[in-house]
């Protein structure tokens, strides 16, 4: 994330107060948000600032750099708007020294809206008209309060054909001044805040619809908003927008009402009257609907907020799944009536050969058995879609009749191919898989292949490596969050491209055998820079070191420093080009090396070497201690993947539909997703069960990833089984 805006002059006057502002919100100081800031304007990217400038931060990690850029960004859209308030307010030739200061003064976006309101351009009111009418003097005699009516129509300067008429065209003017005041605003928004309850109700008609079944939950709901969980805001939300269901945010009126009362209303008379009524008007006709519309995109925000967390957290742990590594992968992706596509797989994830096969046939038994044995396959990977479990059975039984040998079937026996390792077979998601397949980047990839096969291959390459297949789909097509089309889509595919950022960042990426795709989201590359780097590498052979990446086209001096430290060269004369350490720190490791009269290898093989540093000899003005750990860490385990092993895993062999399951049972399960109220379980059956917040532990939490995380092998009984519902509820307790 970088700060390209410029801020106003009389923003950078107030900057360090607003840099007060985000410390406080951050709960970091304001030294590490200004030095963090300057950073960011300087192009830095988050993860370089997070690994390689802990010095002038104070060692904040990303969430923490990421949460003062959000607030930055913030600070210059309110920069913005201040500037266009104040150009609006000129124009009309109302600006005063007094709104102006309060304008400049002010940091908060609902309170400028405030200040702006009553010279906000607007489409014509009932209040405009009765301005044009002559009313306004009127109107500001009755809401002083001092005289009565009748006084106040006699001392009036027009001809009155209709008293009720001009007392309602009074009253229009005072309500529009009441709906404008600042304290008014602020007093029902404090109800708001503290009572007001979201009112749901089925639309005529609409309840017996099939599609709105799904939200019967919501037809008639009443509770406090601010109680409210964000993905039943969400649901809600969706049901409206559908048609299905009307929502409604009231305060107690009363309670607002005397409030406003308290406010405007100063004496026992006719006039006092007149402005209850406009007061009362006020509130139903603009009050009211002005800020439930704020309090409903509020809560919408805070929700969106909400599930865009919980998004972000999934998609990192799938990204950090495990990888199997460099394998030979034979890869299925199941089907019951066009068959199984079925790849082959090189080490380094070239297709090699692809072949349909048939569930419940012996021939295809025979096919896989022969390219387990000719392609010498290590790993089979195989789609958790349709057929999924059939097409587990099918290679399970291939595998243990070569392993037993099959004397009945002579062809096999005496084939040529012979099996030399049993390979490990690997039930894989292929969520995403299809929209690769249809994509410019698979076709790019294999142009003269069918998306069936782009399918197969992407499933396979997912095993060896979620990370390197993943970043080439769209996250929101991942299917790893809660009502992703329902969020703000700009805030949604920022946070997980900050996401997506991070994770790559964080594993490293080898620079002569990654692709465009995965090298684009390494710090300071791009789409472009990451073109000219393969286009680089395929005109020049593997990059021998770090430093030939200087020879990349547009690779500057900057872009360099902030890449350099996660690109890996595996092979480099270098041993410190494979490790995070990065080459404005290669000085300090070899003057380590050479004070202890050895190699910088040797200190990377060699942990008693490595116990002999005394790290306060290199600290420096530049170079602290924050630094000088993380070489040694990095020394002690340099280019270490962060990611877990990739581990073996079955469903039961004895269910395979919802019908096969009993109240109960005990089952191995796999976690496909994780929200706010729970976690969704694969059990096998090609329906997720839904492990709720409740049932995951004999003991409170606050949410569900202090217990389970995204992929993770679980063990799960069956509680309850709702058939007409498709619904299976599972429990994690007394496992």
């Amino acid at each position: 994330m970088h700060i390209q805006k410029k801020i106003s002059n009389f923003a950078a006057f107030y900057i360090m107060e607003y840099f007060g502002l985000i410390s406080a919100k951050v709960g970091v100081a304001t030294n590490q948000v200004a030095a963090t800031v300057a950073l960011l304007n300087e192009n830095a990217t988050i993860p370089f600032i997070a690994r390689y400038r802990k010095e002038k931060t104070g060692s904040l990690d990303e969430v923490q750099i990421a949460a003062i850029a959000n607030e930055y960004h913030r600070f210059l859209e309110i920069d913005d708007r201040k500037a266009t308030i104040l150009k609006t307010i000129e124009e009309q030739g109302k600006l005063t020294n007094e709104v102006k200061s309060r304008i400049e003064n002010s940091w908060d976006l609902t309170e400028l809206e405030d200040i702006y309101l009553p010279y906000k351009p607007h489409r014509k009111t009932r209040a405009d008209v009765a301005r044009e009418q002559g009313y306004e003097p009127l109107a500001e005699a009755i809401f002083a309060q001092k005289l009565p009516i009748t006084q106040i129509i006699q001392n009036s300067k027009f001809k009155i054909q209709n008293s009720e008429e001009v007392l309602q065209g009074a009253r229009d003017i005072i309500a529009e001044w009441i709906s404008q005041d600042e304290q008014a605003r602020n007093a029902i928004r404090r109800e708001f805040t503290y009572s007001a309850l979201l009112s749901t109700k089925v639309v005529k008609g609409k309840e017996s619809e099939e599609e709105a079944q799904k939200y019967r939950d919501y037809f008639a709901v009443k509770e406090p908003l601010r109680r409210i969980t964000s993905h039943r805001l969400l649901a809600i939300r969706r049901a409206e927008a559908e048609g299905f269901i009307r929502v409604d945010i009231s305060p107690d009126s009363e309670k607002a009402l005397d409030k406003l009362a308290r406010i405007f209303l100063k004496t026992q008379s006719d006039t006092t009257y007149q402005v209850e009524l406009a007061m009362e008007d006020s509130y139903k006709r603009l009050l009211k609907p002005s800020i439930e519309t704020e309090f409903a995109a509020q809560s919408k925000e805070k929700a969106d907020e909400e599930a865009i967390r919980v998004f972000a957290q999934n998609l990192r742990q799938l990204l950090l799944e495990s990888p199997l590594g460099q394998k030979r992968v034979l890869a299925l992706d199941p089907g019951f009536r066009t068959g199984c596509k079925t790849v082959v797989l090189s080490a380094q994830g070239d297709l090699l050969h692809h072949t349909v096969v048939f569930v419940n046939n012996v021939a295809s038994t025979k096919t896989i058995q022969q390219l387990i044995a000719q392609y010498q396959i290590e790993a089979i990977a195989i789609g958790n879609g349709t057929a999924s479990r059939e097409c587990e059975q099918m290679v399970q039984y291939a595998i243990q009749n070569y392993e037993l040998g099959n004397k009945t079937n002579n062809e096999v026996q005496n084939s040529k191919f012979k099996i030399q390792n049993s390979p490990q077979v690997f039930v894989v998601s292929e969520s995403g898989a299809s929209v690769y397949s249809a994509s410019k980047i698979a076709r790019e990839e294999f142009p003269n292949e069918d998306v069936t096969v782009r399918g197969a291959v992407s499933i396979g390459r997912r095993l060896m490596d979620p990370l390197a297949e993943l970043v080439k789909i769209d996250p929101k097509s991942i299917g790893v969050g809660q009502y992703q089309h329902d969020v703000n889509q700009t805030k949604l595919g920022d946070s997980l491209q900050q996401t997506v950022e991070s994770v790559v960042n964080h594993v490293g990426v080898d620079v002569n055998t990654a692709s465009k795709h995965i090298l684009t989201y390494v710090s300071g590359l791009g789409p472009a820079l990451a073109q000219n780097i393969v286009n680089y590498r395929s005109e020049n052979g593997a990059f021998p070191n770090r430093k030939a990446l200087l020879k990349v086209p547009k690779m500057g001096a900057k872009t360099y420093e902030q890449a350099a430290g996660f690109l890996r060269v595996t092979n480099s004369d270098n041993p410190l080009d494979n490790s995070a350490v990065h080459p404005e720190s290669y000085s300090i490791v070899e003057k380590m090396a050479k004070d202890l009269k050895c190699k910088v290898a040797d200190l990377m093989s060699n942990a008693e070497l490595r116990k002999q540093i005394n790290l306060q000899h290199y600290v420096t003005d530049k170079v602290g201690m924050p630094t000088l750990q993380d070489i040694m860490r990095e020394l002690e385990k340099p280019s270490r993947d962060p990611r877990e092993q990739k581990e073996e895993w079955h469903f039961d062999e004895n269910v395979h539909t919802m019908d096969d399951l009993q109240v109960g049972m005990v089952l191995p399960g796999i976690v496909t997703n994780i929200a706010n109220f729970g976690a969704f379980v694969d059990v096998g059956v090609h329906k997720d069960g839904l492990v709720h917040v409740s049932e995951m532990a004999n003991r409170r939490i606050s949410t569900p990833n202090e217990v389970v995380s995204l992929h993770q092998h679980v063990m799960v009984k069956v509680i309850d089984i709702d058939k007409q519902r498709g619904r299976i509820q599972l429990s994690l307790k007394d496992i």
